[in-house]
């Protein structure tokens, strides 16, 4: 932290975001005015690719500003966040927010981060001999179906982020709904009076999908297929976030592509830091764990992908062995034992640890 503050990178950057937000909102609105020129033709699958891909521009924005790199106060921060989720894309502030604070105190936890908790697909093999039904038919090939699934990842995070305004925990939940059911209302409204019911349907499935498969693809490489944690596990604030966390490797394109997030182990180290100044702090990270012997996971975008099919391939492995009964008692462990299921990783100075 010292030798962060002192290179100045958590100072904030208001240029940047004056500008990055003033692009993604011309984006937005260019898309929509695309949408209306190109009107009642089969061209408009095209516009709906674009918009695919602003919205999640849109949700990369949301994050930086849930994270308060943009503003500092809460209320401006809040307020940004619902006006761009919730009116904007159709995604739950509120949920998101308080989702992504647990990952980001205690990621990949098995127990305590809602982005591995068992759902359609299984993180870990404990979790998969203790899987039922779709997640239990699904686990046994999920590598090969993890794409297909992100297809369907945009309607997930509109159903969640509706279902939780069921949660008295939400703030502002009147708010947030009147937003949420604005937004489908104006998105459904627009498609069917512009477009026949045919290319209505069809515009809806495209830009739907590929925006779920764009923010799987963005955030899939940051954790999955790194070690996991359970039980009692907590180790320093420093492991618990570099060991967890990969980097991407790549140039401005795949800053872009990945919204910065390709710097996962330093945000995660960071979280409120200036999406820009993220690839300046690798660099002081990567050396202060070189220092003190913790391992700094990068890799390219391909690989990384890779990584992440690998492990879910692995851990779906007791669903494929027919000779395991489904009830069968998991192994108890001693009481001493550690609990983790972390594995080493290999760091790119060559070097192992647990």
């Amino acid at each position: 932290m010292r030798r962060i503050s002192e290179a100045g990178l958590m100072n904030r950057r208001p240029l940047y975001y004056v500008v990055r937000l003033s692009l993604v909102g011309v984006a937005f609105a260019a898309g929509w005015a695309a949408f209306v020129l190109v009107g009642d033709s089969w061209w408009t699958l095209l516009v709906a690719g674009f918009m695919a891909v602003t919205f999640a521009q849109i949700a990369l924005v949301m994050h930086d500003v849930a994270h308060r790199q943009v503003f500092r106060l809460r209320q401006p921060t809040e307020l940004m966040g619902r006006l761009v989720g919730n009116a904007g894309i159709g995604l739950g502030y509120g949920w998101w927010q308080d989702k992504h604070t647990r990952h980001h105190a205690n990621p990949n936890h098995e127990e305590l981060d809602p982005d591995v908790a068992p759902d359609i697909l299984v993180w870990s093999q404990q979790q998969a001999r203790s899987s039922r039904g779709l997640p239990r038919l699904i686990g046994r090939a999920q590598a090969f179906l993890f794409f297909p699934l992100l297809l369907l990842e945009g309607l997930n995070l509109h159903v969640a982020g509706v279902r939780a305004l069921r949660n008295r925990s939400v703030d502002h939940r009147g708010l947030e709904g009147a937003l949420l059911f604005g937004h489908f209302a104006i998105y459904l409204v627009a498609l069917f009076a512009v477009l026949p019911a045919d290319k209505a349907f069809a515009f809806l499935a495209v830009h739907q999908g590929l925006f779920g498969l764009y923010m799987g693809c963005i955030f899939a490489p940051n954790h999955k297929g790194m070690p996991t944690l359970t039980g009692a596990d907590r180790p320093d604030y420093l492991r618990r976030q570099v060991l967890t966390s990969r980097n991407v490797r790549g140039g401005a394109l795949t800053d872009l592509a990945l919204g910065g997030l390709n710097y996962q182990i330093e945000h995660h180290l960071f979280p409120s830091m200036p999406t820009p100044n993220l690839r300046h702090a690798q660099v002081i990270v990567r050396d202060y764990c070189t220092e003190i012997g913790v391992p700094y996971h990068e890799t390219g975008l391909i690989s990384s992908y890779r990584e992440a099919l690998r492990h879910l391939h692995h851990v779906g492995a007791p669903l494929r062995t027919p000779d395991r009964h489904p009830d069968a008692a998991v192994p108890q462990r001693n009481p001493g034992e550690r609990t983790s299921s972390m594995k080493p990783v290999q760091c790119s100075t060559g070097s192992t640890e647990p």
